[in-house]
């Protein structure tokens, strides 16, 4: 009994001498007692689909400055852009199931995960100068606070709203000036429900289809054309393979930037404080740039061949009434209040 006893008080010193050197191990060495912990670096994987060059992908360049100057360094955040992760879609769901910190959707790719983000993608239901307005409501006011709401329940946190643009209608080979050139052409749209339905309801032939096999798809005639903003056309060398464009302006799109709940939940107050702020800063930033480059790069096109024609307030209007009915297919997804809140930011 005796010896058994003096068996286990030595074991017992001895677990209790090694959580000794462990806690040593873990200190900072200068007798205050910093953790590990504290001074482990925070490591953040952002994937996102947008070209070399493009605002959004600025904006998110930004970001990382931003975010590792304000932290000194003990927060990194490693980009992944131009798709090399996967599509919109492919980087989001990663980002829900916490494979991957951060993901970056445009706004009509997020109705594969709430169909309440199909409002944004509603034809003409917000006009280039009241994008002030739209920005406010979403960084401030009830709007930004109802998708908080939304993107938790899917297991994400919005981090910014970064302005992807205003899309416009281009064709590889169909000269294209009014509604009516539009009829028969198939093609490209994301899923949302609401780009194949404008689509339709222009006699075109929508094709869904992931960004990252568009070029190839115009390239092999798979595709007669697409609506994108010129900016991210001119970026991901789209231009090479179009002959012609209209500056429809049918529908905006933001790229949402969306962190994996409960990751972001579990930093520290100081940390989530650090990306908020430096996200703030960094849409201010890309904002601010992007309407001068959308005008760079639709110069660029005419520049390079690729006749873009200016439309009429008549043709204009003439796109306006036959998409309009798009509204009413789909009062039943989109709340009224939602439609509400977003009508008032066009006021």
């Amino acid at each position: 009994m005796l010896k058994n006893r003096r068996i286990f008080t030595g074991l017992l010193v001895l677990m209790m001498m090694s959580a000794l050197i462990l806690v040593g191990c873990g200190s900072g060495g200068d007798g205050e007692g910093d953790g590990a912990a504290a001074d482990e670096k925070i490591k953040i994987r952002l994937g996102h689909p947008m070209a070399p060059g493009n605002n959004v992908t600025l904006g998110y360049e930004k970001f990382k400055e931003l975010v590792e100057e304000k932290s000194n360094g003990q927060i990194e955040v490693e980009l992944y852009g131009n798709a090399v992760l996967g599509s919109d879609r492919v980087t989001t769901e990663s980002a829900q199931k916490g494979s991957l910190e951060m993901s970056s959707s445009s706004s009509p790719n997020m109705a594969n995960f709430s169909d309440k983000y199909l409002v944004f993608d509603l034809p003409y239901i917000t006009k280039p100068e009241n994008q002030e307005n739209l920005y406010k409501a979403l960084d401030e006011g009830e709007l930004g606070q109802y998708f908080d709401e939304v993107a938790s329940e899917i297991g994400l946190v919005p981090i910014m709203y970064s302005e992807y643009g205003y899309r416009n209608f281009v064709s590889a080979e169909k000269e294209i000036k009014n509604a009516s050139d539009l009829k028969g052409l198939k093609v490209r749209t994301t899923a949302s429900p609401v780009e194949v339905a404008v689509a339709e309801a222009l006699g075109m032939n929508p094709t869904p289809m992931a960004w990252g096999e568009v070029y190839t798809a115009l390239q092999q005639g798979t595709i007669d054309g697409e609506g994108n903003t010129f900016g991210l056309l001119y970026d991901a060398k789209h231009h090479e393979a179009l002959s012609y464009a209209i500056d429809s302006a049918h529908n905006y799109s933001m790229h949402i930037l969306l962190a994996n709940k409960k990751w972001f939940d579990g930093l520290p107050e100081e940390a989530q404080n650090t990306i908020m702020e430096a996200a703030k800063e960094a849409v201010e930033y890309e904002r601010g740039i992007s309407a001068e480059l959308e005008a760079k790069a639709k110069q660029k096109f005419i520049d390079s061949g690729i006749e873009v024609h200016e439309l009429t307030d008549e043709e204009r209007q003439e796109l306006i009434d036959k998409t309009k009915p798009v509204w009413d297919k789909f009062e039943d997804k989109i709340p009224q209040e939602l439609f509400d809140m977003v009508q008032e930011t066009q006021q």
